[in-house]
């Protein structure tokens, strides 16, 4: 983490010291990050040959349209989230399970791509004698949001590794795809209210390193 990190990396909502200029910084870099991680599997399935004739419902780079609840919820416990599920339709790859993965993963590496740009501003301004803090808030959460993906568990990236196995039509995928999203918030909601570190104290390590190589 640099030394002039105003905030704490990852960065969480406190809800009982709310200081307005993080709050507001961290609302818009968690709706880029949703925006560009939706986005970001939508331009590699499409160009791995899952092609739609009206893309509209992909590209519009309107970051509300992308809003998960459950997702939106998990930013504000622990401070990373997921977008709205992206429609991937594996039928129309080559290779279905290695396009699929390849598509999910894009979305955790427009994160930190988006990340590696936040930080190029971050230093321009700062080099302007200029405040550089919202990009290192948009740093922070997207780097975060790329780091935690690693979590196997669905709609997260990593799952994908798991699910592209399990037989689409199958009662095991439809439970793992339902209960995923509240298994993710129901573990750091724990970890919140009791303190005790089931995943964070293993990736957040992660998540500072990373942003240290970026800033």
């Amino acid at each position: 983490m640099p030394l002039s990190a105003p905030w704490p990396i990852p960065f969480i909502l406190d809800p009982t010291n709310l200081m307005m200029d993080a709050t507001a910084a961290f609302v818009v870099s968690a709706l880029l990050a949703i925006m560009i991680n939706a986005e970001g599997q939508a331009w590699v399935s499409t160009i791995l040959g899952d092609i739609r004739m009206d893309a509209k419902d992909r590209f519009h780079f309107n970051a509300f349209l992308h809003v998960d609840i459950t997702g939106s919820i998990c930013y504000l416990v622990a401070g990373f989230g997921w977008p709205k599920h992206l429609d991937i339709n594996p039928g129309k790859f080559k290779y279905p399970r290695l396009f699929m993965v390849l598509s999910r993963a894009a979305g955790p590496v427009a994160n930190l791509l988006m990340a590696s740009v936040a930080a190029t501003l971050f230093f321009v301004m700062d080099f302007l004698d200029m405040d550089p803090r919202v990009f290192l808030m948009v740093v922070g959460v997207n780097v975060t949001t790329a780091v935690y993906h690693l979590i196997p568990i669905p709609p997260l990236a990593a799952s994908s590794l798991i699910t592209v196995w399990i037989p689409e039509e199958s009662l095991l995928r439809k439970v793992f795809f339902s209960a995923g999203p509240f298994v993710i918030v129901g573990i750091f909601l724990y970890e919140r209210i009791t303190g005790a570190g089931l995943l964070s104290p293993y990736l957040d390590p992660l998540v500072r390193q990373v942003v240290g190589f970026f800033v």
